[in-house]
């Protein structure tokens, strides 16, 4: 009943694969992989068959990355809400109480959430097959890359599943499958380009080493996964019961978050023990004291600790070891942000419409501006102080010589991670006054700052990896002001060998710097302009919830 006749997987299929957003997503894919093959195409008026097309070997690495990397991003998109979908709707005990088997439901779910995204992979098969008759690619390691990919993905996947099983929203969920996928992605991704010399290696570790490691690990967590719906131990109130903190603390494994301490306090301030002052914002201290914790703080416990465990060995690497390259911290740093940021502040008005207290909230004497600002500063306080947690091994590092010599650069570094979160904070308020769902917001949030941080990028590679010679492509950098990755990849550092002082070059430099902070400070204030022009005209005035 696993595959057959098994009616989770029937009706989650169904409602998926018919929806229009379906084929839309598949539309725009493919044409996204076909503009990538078209730019990346030799243009030479003959090529030589002979021999191998190195530039053929660097698009097919090129083209896995980036699936590989789409692949770790809408994976859990697909899949965090399988379960904690159902805690939200409120059919999660309906669900257990069903004659269904965990193991049943747990397939269904996995089956159904990741069709769609292996579908979308296998659909590119035919695109990528262009390649082939350029030479230095063989069909076997064409197919030996997919094969791993659809181990990748069903790895991603059984993740989400997991995260979702113990979580009570699908944004905990979400945050926290991105912050273990993470660094698997970057392991993969390096691995994969390391190996790009050693074909035969390369092809054996993905055909053997790759699906062996993804399905023990999957059918682990997918096991852990179907025992905890056997035994749920948030059975009774659809899985949204209010946690007791003092009971978390005590019991929790690890970290224990103390709320009257530094720096915890920063993100979780003490329960008020006294009546609020005339002059506060009820909305704010709500949502301080009340709202981001009556879930518990495990979410924050995990993304703290395992943030922080990647962040050690980065820092020892490419902040004291390689101090060079320590835009590609400020980089980790960004990432980090662009993933917390939504999660708390995507569902700030969503999430008052979905428990149907927005028309509670309108009919009080708290003015838009105080609803909003609370709102906003709220979820600003707690993603910018985890993301400063990141920040601070920066500081530390100012200490290595090479760095102290750069203080410029560093302002500039925190500059755009601060720019950088205060953007990601404020779009993802705009995009829950838009939006009618949580999820929905999510997703936007998500999409839309991956094209503003992605895409430039993206666009910069493949121009400067397959354009030819005589085409400037250091000029397309400068498309790169909505990018704060670009921007800290643009800053220029100075470093002392053997006695002399060499500038590391970059084209645009501090230009490209500065337009991104006017980008950021433009846009910024725009979007704070339209989320209070929306709120007033489409909630405030209008009173619908």
């Amino acid at each position: 009943m696993l595959l057959v006749d098994n009616p989770v997987m029937q009706r989650e299929l169904l409602t998926n694969l018919r929806a229009p957003r379906a084929f839309a997503l598949m539309l725009l894919y493919q044409i996204a992989l076909a503009s990538v093959v078209l730019i990346a195409y030799p243009r030479d008026v003959k090529i030589d068959l002979s021999r191998e097309s190195a530039s053929a070997q660097r698009l097919v690495d090129f083209f896995f990355v980036g699936q590989f990397a789409i692949a770790s991003l809408m994976a859990p998109s697909f899949t965090a809400g399988a379960i904690t979908g159902e805690k939200e709707r409120k059919t999660y005990e309906m669900l257990l109480a069903s004659p269904l088997r965990p193991w049943v439901i747990v397939s269904g779910k996995l089956i159904a959430a990741l069709t769609h995204l292996v579908v979308l992979i296998l659909g590119s098969l035919p695109i990528i097959m262009l390649c082939l008759p350029l030479g230095g690619v063989s069909i076997y390691e064409l197919l030996a890359a997919y094969m791993g990919l659809v181990f990748a993905i069903f790895l991603f996947g059984s993740i989400s599943l997991f995260c979702s099983s113990y979580f009570k929203r699908t944004s905990s969920s979400l945050v926290v499958s991105y912050v273990l996928i993470l660094p698997i992605l970057v392991i993969g991704v390096f691995a994969w380009l390391a190996l790009s010399s050693r074909g035969d290696f390369r092809l054996m570790m993905t055909v053997t080493v790759v699906p062996a490691a993804s399905l023990l690990v999957s059918i682990l967590l997918l096991s852990v996964t179907a025992r905890r719906l056997l035994y749920p131990p948030d059975i009774g109130s659809q899985g949204s019961e209010v946690i007791d903190l003092e009971r978390e603390q005590r019991e929790a494994v690890g970290l224990v978050i103390q709320r009257d301490q530094f720096p915890d306090k920063l993100f979780a301030p003490p329960r008020r023990n006294k009546l609020m002052e005339d002059s506060a914002n009820p909305v704010y201290d709500k949502e301080m004291h009340a709202e981001l914790f009556s879930q518990g703080t495990l979410m924050l416990r995990l993304v703290i600790q395992l943030s922080m465990l990647l962040a050690i060995p980065l820092m020892a690497f490419l902040l004291f070891l390689f101090p060079n390259l320590a835009s590609y911290y400020v980089g980790y740093v960004l990432v980090f942000s662009l993933l917390t940021a939504p999660v708390f502040n995507a569902g700030s008005i969503t999430s008052e419409r979905e428990r149907q207290t927005l028309d509670l909230l309108l009919t009080t004497t708290v003015s838009s501006s105080q609803i909003l600002w609370g709102k906003l500063i709220s979820g600003f306080r707690v993603s910018f102080v985890l993301t400063a947690f990141l920040m601070f091994p920066m500081l530390l590092a100012c200490i290595n010589p090479e760095l102290s010599r750069n203080w410029r650069a560093m302002l500039a570094y925190f500059g755009i991670c601060i720019a950088a979160s205060v953007f990601n904070s404020v779009l993802s308020l705009f995009v829950s006054t838009v939006v009618r769902r949580t999820s929905t917001a999510l997703m936007t949030c998500y999409v839309t700052l991956l094209i503003l941080y992605g895409l430039p990028i993206a666009i910069y590679f493949l121009f400067w990896n397959f354009a030819p010679p005589d085409t400037n492509v250091e000029n397309l950098r400068l498309f790169g002001i909505t990018s704060p990755l670009m921007a800290a990849d643009s800053v220029p550092m100075t470093s002392v060998q053997s006695g002399t002082t060499t500038a590391r070059a970059k084209i645009g430099s501090w230009l490209l710097v500065a337009a991104y902070f006017g980008f950021t400070v433009i846009a910024t204030s725009l979007l704070l302009a339209l989320t209070t022009l929306l709120f007033r005209s489409r909630w405030r005035l209008t009173g619908r919830g």
